[in-house]
């Protein structure tokens, strides 16, 4: 086992400073980093100024947003599905105090694929004829060379750390995740760190339809996190824990986030 790979929660969570952009990945409520968020906001001092980049944002990234570590929000989604809106991202939205930056899945897709790519932006059809570029100046519309057809330039998106949340680790570094990715794959190789924490060390990952593997190569740093999704679930070890998001859901309508997020963390 590669010693310097492997990490506990709490050294894993003092590599995120201030003024980065944090990639969070799974999919709605599903296989969270929940665990890392929760080690991040057990910090002494917790990190500031984040840009949060996230296929879909859900209860983690509310919790990250109430506790003022957001400055800027990259997401095609920010919500708890059937357990309603994120109330803290609701409220900061609402009140205007956090900066949104306006995405859909064409644009987060080409963002990444043009970093990936090395160039400054990647082309697409996608966005033309509609109002979201007034509403994202630095996205530009352009000529094709070949055709004259006009297509839109999305800028390619930089993150300089990305955390997923695995169903089993191995001991030489490589990582399974199930089925429902949301982007996870693409983040692994987007990022400049990335951290994957996980329900399981095994000896070797055994290679099976039911999931999908990044190697050891693109994972810089495990952390074994048990339960590390909950309170959203992580098939099929467990399933999304309804009882605890309609709790934080009302206590956060009642006005006690802090209350809230300090018996989460067992403060």
């Amino acid at each position: 086992m590669n010693n310097t790979k492997f990490l506990s929660l709490t050294d894993a969570a003092v590599l995120i400073p201030d003024h980065i952009t944090l990639a969070l990945g799974g999919m709605t409520l599903y296989r969270r980093p929940v665990a890392f968020v929760s080690a991040m906001l057990r910090r002494e001092i917790r990190p500031k100024d984040l840009t949060l980049l996230c296929f879909t944002a859900g209860f983690e990234s509310d919790l990250l947003v109430g506790a003022g570590c957001v400055s800027t929000v990259r997401s095609c989604y920010f919500g708890l599905q059937e357990f309603g809106f994120a109330p803290m991202f609701t409220e900061a939205a609402q009140k205007g105090t956090i900066n949104i930056l306006e995405e859909t899945e064409a644009s987060i897709v080409m963002g990444i694929r043009a970093q990936m790519a090395g160039v400054g932006f990647m082309p697409s059809l996608a966005w033309q004829g509609t109002d979201l570029l007034k509403l994202r100046p630095d996205v530009k519309s352009i000529s094709d060379p070949y055709t004259g057809e006009t297509l839109t330039a999305f800028p390619a998106i930089h993150c300089d750390v990305a955390v997923l949340h695995a169903l089993e680790a191995d001991q030489q570094g490589n990582v399974k995740l199930n089925n429902n990715l949301g982007i996870d794959n693409e983040l692994a190789y987007l990022a400049d760190t990335v951290i994957v924490t996980t329900e399981k060390i095994v000896e070797r990952i055994e290679r099976s339809t039911d999931g999908v593997i990044i190697p050891a190569p693109a994972i810089s740093h495990i952390v074994h996190a048990p339960r590390g999704a909950y309170p959203t679930s992580c098939y099929p070890d467990y399933p999304v824990a309804g009882g605890e998001l309609m709790r934080y859901v009302d206590a956060c309508n009642a006005g006690k986030f802090d209350s809230y997020l300090n018996d989460f963390l067992g403060k």
